[in-house]
């Protein structure tokens, strides 16, 4: 087996890279800080977060997904009782191709924000 190394990887046809028909990078990810105003700290593929309310919200693409069937892995930092899981949230907004709504909360179900957030969606862009 021969051993491919590069420093960059550009798609000819335009998109993320591909190796056998899977994406080599996330889709999009996002480091943001939950509480006051929310803000982004860095992300891929994440134009804004949509604060609905205490723990609760959406995050919106730079470029739509290809379709509606991506994953979702969130993670929030947890601070005594306060927010330790992040979780996507169809109450807060569907998945659809450009967004979906997320959830943070305690151990005991309460919504709560977090300080430190991240998310991973693995799919493909249109």
């Amino acid at each position: 087996m021969s051993t491919v190394k590069a420093n960059d990887l550009t798609n000819t046809t335009g998109g993320i890279p591909t190796v056998k028909s899977q994406q080599l990078i996330p889709t999009a990810w996002v480091n943001f800080n939950g509480t006051g105003t929310v803000a982004i700290r860095d992300s891929e593929n994440v134009s804004s977060i949509t604060d609905n309310n205490t723990g609760v919200g959406i995050i919106n693409f730079t470029t739509n997904l290809a379709n509606t069937t991506y994953a979702i892995v969130g993670s929030a930092n947890a601070q005594g009782s306060q927010a330790g899981l992040l979780q996507y949230d169809s109450g807060e907004g569907a998945i659809s191709i450009s967004s979906f709504g997320f959830r943070c909360s305690d151990d005991n179900g309460i919504n709560r924000d977090s300080d430190t957030c991240f998310f991973v969606i693995l799919g493909g862009q249109s």
